[in-house]
């Protein structure tokens, strides 16, 4: 399989955006993208206010195992995943002892290290030597002892959980979206936990109404922000310029789960976190290529089946939502009310170095990454904005508080090149790569597909930072429990499921520079 190698942004670069995101409007308002990727404590309140972050342990930070994984035998990878979803388990469940026990760790300097991040060194090192088995057992090889070193983890204090300082130490370059530091070791953000907090305090939870944030650093008037978009590459002579736009709604009929089918098949609440789904209608932990061809769909054009997923964003005005008492929901940190987007534009368009190729059946992508708190920024793809300022100011590691009258804006631009080859990798990166983002080529034999781009409208109320550190009306995306609600953790996911050869049709259009849909 060919590798896409492609630099690692700076910390500087991230504060806002990708320096290497390359972002203009269409005349519908679509962004076009070349961008690079991928039992909690509650306030006493309950009201729509989130404290302020202090010097304290504040999370866990572990290896991520599965993007180490990049040759797992076909047939491991089932068993493989499963593990890996085990791995993810034994994380939210060792954060929430952390989040439940701050009066022991002020009374006891080794609480943590002892009751917590030990038991869980134990605990990965088991389910990684699994993970070795799985994959020897059917004739692959695995590097046994850089492997065994991802096992151990680490925490972060309250002030030190920035994602920009948690850029692995790598030299900078980044191979087939991979984060190729020591042994998979985050060696950027780390801290040794602090005895110091008091379970009763302000400071003995990380912000936001399940104590994992957001807190008032994660939010930034859009107003206040130097721009940062850049042009766009310039079209060559065989640019394929048309789109294809599929309607498929805005979720308004709530279908959730908190299953993620790509990363962890058959594992019931793979995500520890909601998802919106548009597009296929019976998206879940066990569905299979022919379950899907079989699924209704919610877009207009019946022929499209694909699967367009994404975390949900909610507003932490102190509401109990369905899943407020639920893995994934509220027992997990992603508490508030559910938004429903007023819009959700789904796009495809071409690329301008060359014509496309049609997306195989079947293909799977992710675009961002869900983990950046502990992972670094190599591959986020997380862009955050507010209307009427989409083609000024992108921002990735925090979200826009927007003038009055302006709506909150998600936007994603996937892989828009493919190996050729297969429709998913171990690790799910590097069978898709991002365009060279000044020419728009796609390097290492990649062929150039129709990039599918999303742009997610939310009406929401303003959040105010209050004298006193607090947030009122703090929204955030799902996520991870121990990725504390960080803006850079936004991700979104995508199967390609069409039938009566709209996918060939998609790609005319784009090749030909019709606007379809």
């Amino acid at each position: 399989m060919g590798r896409n190698d492609r630099k690692r942004r700076t910390p500087m670069a991230t504060k806002a955006i990708a320096a290497s995101a390359a972002l203009a409007l269409g005349g519908a308002g679509l962004l076009w993208a070349q961008m690079n990727a991928s039992a909690h404590e509650s306030n006493s309140s309950g009201q729509n206010q989130t404290k302020a972050a202090a010097a304290q342990v504040a999370t866990i930070a572990c290896p991520d195992v599965g993007q180490q994984l990049t040759n797992v035998p076909q047939k491991a990878r089932q068993g493989v995943a499963t593990e890996l979803a085990n791995l993810d388990k034994q994380i939210t469940e060792a954060y929430a002892r952390l989040a439940s026990t701050r009066q022991a760790q002020a009374n006891d300097a080794s609480f943590v290290q002892n009751a917590i991040v030990g038991p869980l060194k134990e605990k990965r090192a088991a389910t990684i030597d699994r993970i070795r088995i799985d994959i020897q057992r059917v004739g692959g090889s695995v590097n046994a002892a850089a492997l065994k070193q991802l096992a151990a983890c680490t925490t972060q204090t309250a002030t030190n959980t920035t994602t920009a300082g948690g850029q692995n130490n790598n030299g900078g370059n980044n191979n087939g979206g991979q984060n190729n530091n020591n042994g998979g070791q985050n060696n950027g953000n780390t801290a040794a936990p602090s005895a110091s907090a008091s379970a009763s305090a302000p400071a003995a939870n990380n912000g936001g109404q399940a104590g994992n944030g957001p807190t008032a650093a994660d939010f930034v008037d859009i107003t206040k922000v130097a721009n940062n978009v850049l042009a766009k590459p310039q079209n060559q002579a065989q640019a394929s310029t048309g789109s294809f736009t599929t309607r498929c709604g805005v979720n308004a009929n709530k279908n959730h789960n908190t299953d993620n089918v790509i990363v962890a098949p058959g594992v019931t609440n793979g995500a520890h976190h909601e998802h919106d789904y548009v597009g296929n209608q019976k998206v879940n932990a066990f569905s299979t290529n022919d379950s899907l061809l079989a699924a209704p769909s919610s877009c207009q054009n019946q022929s499209d089946l694909s699967a367009y997923y994404w975390p949900v964003v909610r507003v932490q005005d102190g509401s109990q939502e369905f899943d407020a008492n639920a893995l994934g929901g509220g027992k997990e940190g992603n508490v508030g009310k559910i938004l429903t987007p007023q819009s959700a534009q789904i796009k495809y368009v071409g690329s301008p170095a060359s014509k496309v190729v049609a997306m195989p059946q079947f293909l799977r992508i992710i675009t961002g990454d869900a983990k950046t708190l502990t992972n670094g920024l190599a591959n986020a793809n997380a862009h955050w904005s507010c209307t009427g300022f989409e083609n000024k100011v992108q921002l990735t590691e925090q979200y826009p508080i927007c003038p009055q009258g302006s709506n909150v804006v998600r936007t994603f631009a996937f892989q828009s090149c493919w190996d050729g080859v297969n429709i998913d990798s171990a690790n799910h990166r590097t069978h898709v790569a991002f365009a060279d983002p000044a020419s728009g080529v796609c390097g290492n034999g990649f062929k150039a597909i129709p990039q599918l781009t999303m742009r997610l409208v939310y009406k929401i109320t303003p959040p105010t930072i209050q004298a006193d550190g607090t947030v009122k009306n703090a929204y955030a995306v799902d996520g991870f429990p121990e990725q504390l609600h960080k803006a850079s953790t936004d991700h979104d996911d995508f199967i390609s499921v069409t039938k009566n050869n709209l996918a060939a049709k998609i790609a005319n259009c784009v090749n030909t520079g019709k606007k379809c849909q």
